[in-house]
């Protein structure tokens, strides 16, 4: 059975220099390239997720911006699916589930950006539209968060957050785990 990976808003806006810089994100994008040139090899199916936001105060992924291109790294290919959002869940008014149906896709491999927004969001919705998921958490980094007077450095909200998917709703693996066994 066919897995399809989806690259969740790996845009140039959370690089450095971008509007909304996600700390990690220069590794993770080379741990999502690794996945996606094995995808490419054995041509399994492959969508790009892209972030555009409408929503009224934004200040990163703004239309007609820079920022919300592709990294080098994961540009998409003519014949690969690029698939538009205004939401984290990537599901959330797309066509991703009818892709994945037209596809027979039962399985995801999810990586991207940020841990716990858009990767979060995404890889519940796909567990409750009955897809398996997969996680590559070295392919996915987050930001450092504060709440009620703590700060939480990134490496510690990337992992609570990839324990927390571990739990239920995805297998959490390492990219190096999934390449050359899907």
């Amino acid at each position: 059975m066919s897995t399809a990976l989806i690259l969740v808003d790996i845009q140039l806006d959370y690089f450095p220099g971008g509007r909304m810089e996600v700390p990690g994100s220069s590794e993770a994008v080379r741990a999502a390239k690794n996945l996606l040139t094995n995808f490419r090899e054995k041509n399994q199916p492959i969508v790009h997720i892209q972030h555009i936001s409408n929503r009224a105060g934004a200040t990163f992924f703004l239309p007609d911006t820079e920022g919300i291109n592709f990294h080098e790294y994961v540009k998409p290919l003519p014949e690969e699916a690029v698939i538009r959002k205004h939401f984290p869940n990537s599901f959330r008014e797309t066509a991703l589930d009818d892709y994945l149906i037209s596809k027979g896709i039962k399985n995801v491999l999810v990586c991207g950006m940020m841990t716990q927004m858009c990767i979060d969001a995404t890889v519940r919705a796909a567990f409750d539209k009955g897809y398996s998921c997969l996680v590559a958490h070295d392919a996915c980094a987050a930001r450092n968060l504060s709440f009620n007077g703590v700060d939480i450095e990134a490496g510690q909200v990337h992992a609570a957050y990839m324990a927390a998917l571990g739990a239920v709703y995805a297998k959490v693996v390492s990219s190096e785990e999934i390449v050359g066994k899907i």
